[in-house]
């Protein structure tokens, strides 16, 4: 993993894990049906901005920073649809981390 600083820098902070640990399962935690990405559209899923900014009680450029890093760092992934992205948690990413966790470290 040649992104291990960025993706460490990603998760030293309380509201980034919070976005991950949602993502993970976003019916769990995002009420309305309007946030996650219909199923017609992409068999990915996905939750919108505006749906993660809410939760996180956020405003949308401090949200905006945190997905943009946390993708940046391969952690997630999005897909935009019309005027709207949907994010998603890099399940790659995130499960070659844990196995680097628990051999290396």
């Amino acid at each position: 993993m040649e992104n291990l600083v960025d993706i460490f820098k990603a998760l030293s902070n309380r509201t980034r894990i919070d976005i991950l640990v949602w993502l993970k399962n976003p019916l769990e935690h995002f009420e309305k049906p309007s946030s996650h990405l219909n199923k017609n559209l992409s068999e990915k899923g996905g939750v919108c901005v505006g749906d993660i900014q809410e939760k996180a009680n956020m405003s949308a450029s401090t949200v905006s920073h945190y997905l943009k890093m946390m993708q940046q760092a391969g952690l997630l992934e999005s897909e935009r649809h019309g005027q709207w992205t949907y994010y998603r948690r890099n399940e790659s990413t995130l499960n070659e981390l844990a196995e680097l966790i628990k051999k290396d470290f």
